[in-house]
């Protein structure tokens, strides 16, 4: 469904996860809109990780509406994001930026820690999802193996560096989506991007790239936070009833898990 927001913009719903994305167009103009998304966007298009910050807008019923420079860029497949080196770059940029920790602690950014996230899987957990003898394994090492997180060495992080939010545009690489954006540890990002994306024979030379020692601790904690956003993506998916993509996730987190 269309609608108008204020000074003539003509809003037009984009397929998409939340359902919050829209196309602005007001005479030959052209922007990306997302409504009641992270205000933390003036901040990150400035560190230029995600598109230019065009304009905000509050409607009258309480909503705040963004919009973003329109890029004609393309989207990435899972083994061309896999294969990029520039992902390093992102993600470090993001995770050892002070402007952005500030702005994050200034507008009360969530701080969330490996066991608040296995609590929040635990809620509603389909049946079938928390039965499977498998899924039961992994879940088990994972709650028995929680990492150790001191929150004065909180990051922001980004919180779903899944393939389909990366976007090239003129051969650069920019991260979108920033609905998940939290204070914790860094290494939810680059477990979560190593996990689905890199075989685990690569993740130490991609750790020294990254500016991360792979000693044995923190490769123990890329592993766990790779379990877990593997395991986190059945669940979704089983609640989504698309069940191809679920299976494609079991098999990698087999792969990931038994190697």
């Amino acid at each position: 469904m269309e609608f108008q927001l204020g000074q003539d913009w003509q809003l037009s719903p984009i397929k998409g996860d939340t359902g919050k994305a829209y196309l602005g167009l007001k005479d030959d103009a052209k922007v990306f809109v997302k409504r009641n998304t992270t205000p933390m966007l003036a901040a990150l298009s400035k560190e230029g990780i995600t598109p230019k910050l065009i304009w905000t807008k509050r409607t009258g019923n309480g909503d705040t509406f963004s919009a973003q420079e329109w890029l004609e860029g393309q989207m990435i497949s899972p083994e061309e994001i896999g294969q990029r080196n520039d992902v390093v770059d992102v993600l470090y940029q993001l995770h050892h930026s002070k402007t952005l920790i500030q702005m994050l602690e200034k507008i009360g950014g969530d701080i969330v820690t490996p066991q608040m996230m296995l609590e929040e899987y635990q809620l509603a957990l389909p049946h079938p999802v928390e039965t499977n003898r498998f899924l039961q394994l992994v879940f088990h090492y994972l709650k028995h193996n929680v990492p150790a997180f001191d929150e004065k060495d909180k990051a922001v992080v980004h919180g779903d560096v899944n393939y389909r939010n990366w976007l090239v545009c003129r051969h650069y690489l920019y991260l979108v989506d920033w609905d998940s954006i939290m204070f914790s540890d860094p290494c939810v990002d680059v477990g979560t991007f190593l996990g689905h994306y890199r075989p685990k024979s690569s993740w130490s030379s991609w750790l020294l790239s990254y500016g991360m020692m792979p000693s044995a601790e923190n490769l123990e904690k890329v592993y766990w936070y790779a379990l877990f956003s593997l395991l986190q993506e059945i669940k979704k998916y089983y609640n989504r009833g698309d069940f191809d993509r679920m299976n494609e996730v079991i098999t990698q987190l087999k792969r990931v898990f038994s190697d």
